[in-house]
């Protein structure tokens, strides 16, 4: 009988090393989607990976096990995303004119990256909130789960993707016609 994420991730917490990679096997390419979807960009995707992976092992004595291991983990991953959001904007202030530069310059090559490329620069256009929110529908996660995740109820979770549905609607109405 192959033993649960949240036995492991209790075991994880006590620094059983074994536990913690097989925690890791399991949940490290769908955490790295998810990590895709709230970034937009693959290298990003990498480092919010690798961060949330290297702070995982402190992380993991906070888990209580009142949730599933991966909604709980899924919650860790939007909390690094926003951190790192919070960070870039403060980098971004501080460097002025070469950040957006450097903004233009990724639109850029967003833009020729096609279909997938235009959703995640159009997503970036979004609200957090509804990025979020998305990212995770996306990623498959149930209105149910996604609430749990986000601390909002199902409805909410509902409301922002139609919201989300809308607004990415409406951006691609206005290039069509440009």
């Amino acid at each position: 009988m192959e033993t649960s994420d949240e036995e492991l991730a209790r075991a994880a917490a006590t620094g059983d090393a074994a536990a913690f990679a097989a925690l890791l096997e399991r949940h490290y390419d769908r955490l790295f989607a998810l990590a895709f979807r709230l970034t937009g960009s693959r290298a990003e995707a990498e480092d919010l990976t690798q961060d949330i992976c290297a702070t995982l092992p402190a992380k993991l004595a906070g888990f209580r096990g009142t949730a599933r291991f991966s909604t709980w983990l899924y919650r860790v991953a939007v909390n690094a995303a926003h951190d790192r959001r919070r960070r870039q904007a403060s980098h971004r202030k501080a460097a002025e004119g070469w950040g957006d530069w450097e903004l233009t310059r990724r639109a850029e090559a967003e833009d020729s990256a096609g279909q997938i490329g235009w959703l995640l620069a159009a997503m970036g256009q979004l609200k957090d909130e509804l990025r979020d929110t998305l990212a995770l529908v996306l990623d498959e996660v149930t209105h149910k789960d996604a609430a749990e995740i986000l601390g909002i109820s199902e409805g909410t979770v509902s409301w922002r993707i139609s919201e989300a549905k809308k607004q990415l609607g409406a951006l691609r109405a206005k290039e069509d016609q440009a």
